[in-house]
């Protein structure tokens, strides 16, 4: 099929601004179906709903049906805020799970917040938080998620927090443990949000199933990109955080394609997680930002292997 000149060269154009024109030199040589692999699949993080759930326009009952029937999404991250006084209600979980596995939607995590500080130097609040943290694991496991998303949180100086969310973090994963479920953690405001100390504080936990969330944003005033890659060696799982984009698609406050190839870069091969948090229309910004990784996967999935055969 011919290509219109004038689309290929606006194409080129963005693709250049992205740094990633390079990939259609040689497109043939690959072929079609290598340049159409992705190295990640697309899951979506509930919070990206948080305005319809909380009005009740979404049902959270229906947050699996609407990923797969709106967005054609296959996987879904629950967020515990939208259904906080129901961990140990099986009737509630047992519809959940009905839903995702009647429309075909991997669960593949609980998002967790609110349980308490498990970077808490106190040591009996510590306690209590990691306590109030295993129903979630509980309901994780009977949801067949593989993990709960945890906060390194907690109040105190930089060592004081580091070494209690050390002891916090492995008392919770040893717990999670027997359920074969994952503890990660997402850089999420106050220390976590600076990568060198999270990865610090995962590398001294030094247990299989403690593991990171990177998130594209939440770094506050630290080096997003450095932060990404400080945690990519114990990634688990990955938010793709979108808030705006331009008239091309582009997201305008993280450059994905970075991004992207700093994941892949990494060895990592799971789920990214979309996380839109805009002002916008959230089922607009939920499809954007899937387009956005489909298209961008694509291509530094080609440039990857363009590069190895060169």
């Amino acid at each position: 099929m011919t290509i219109n000149r004038r689309r290929f060269l606006t194409n080129s154009a963005r693709l250049a601004a992205l740094g990633l024109a390079a990939p259609f030199i040689g497109f043939s040589r690959l072929g079609h179906s290598a340049a159409s692999e992705r190295f990640f699949k697309i899951s979506l993080a509930q919070w990206s709903l948080h305005r319809q759930l909380r009005s009740g326009a979404l049902k959270v009952l229906d947050f699996p049906v609407k990923t797969r029937k709106v967005f054609g999404i296959e996987a879904v991250e629950y967020v515990n805020q939208f259904f906080k006084d129901q961990a140990k209600d099986l009737k509630f979980l047992a519809a959940m799970k009905a839903r995702a596995e009647d429309h075909n939607v991997r669960s593949l995590l609980i998002m967790v917040d609110g349980e308490g500080d498990l970077g808490d130097p106190d040591k009996g609040k510590r306690k209590q938080a990691i306590e109030n943290h295993y129903k979630w694991v509980e309901a994780a496991k009977y949801l067949n998620c593989h993990s709960v998303r945890v906060n390194a949180a907690g109040q105190g100086s930089r060592e004081e927090v580091g070494k209690a969310a050390v002891e916090g973090l492995r008392a919770l994963s040893e717990f999670a443990r027997d359920f074969n479920i994952n503890v990660i953690v997402e850089n999420h405001g106050g220390y976590s949000s600076n990568g060198e100390w999270l990865s610090q504080v995962l590398q001294r936990v030094d247990m299989s199933n403690c593991g990171s969330l990177p998130d594209f944003g939440n770094f506050g005033d630290y080096d997003r990109y450095l932060g990404v890659q400080q945690l990519m060696p114990f990634a688990q799982g990955i938010s793709a955080k979108s808030f705006e984009f331009d008239s091309a698609g582009i997201e305008i406050n993280t450059d994905f394609a970075r991004m992207l190839r700093i994941i892949r870069d990494a060895g990592y091969r799971g789920y990214i997680g979309i996380e839109f948090e805009g002002p916008g229309d959230e089922d607009h910004g939920i499809l954007a930002t899937k387009q956005l990784l489909e298209q961008l996967g694509r291509r530094v999935e080609l440039s990857a292997q363009l590069n190895q055969n060169n």
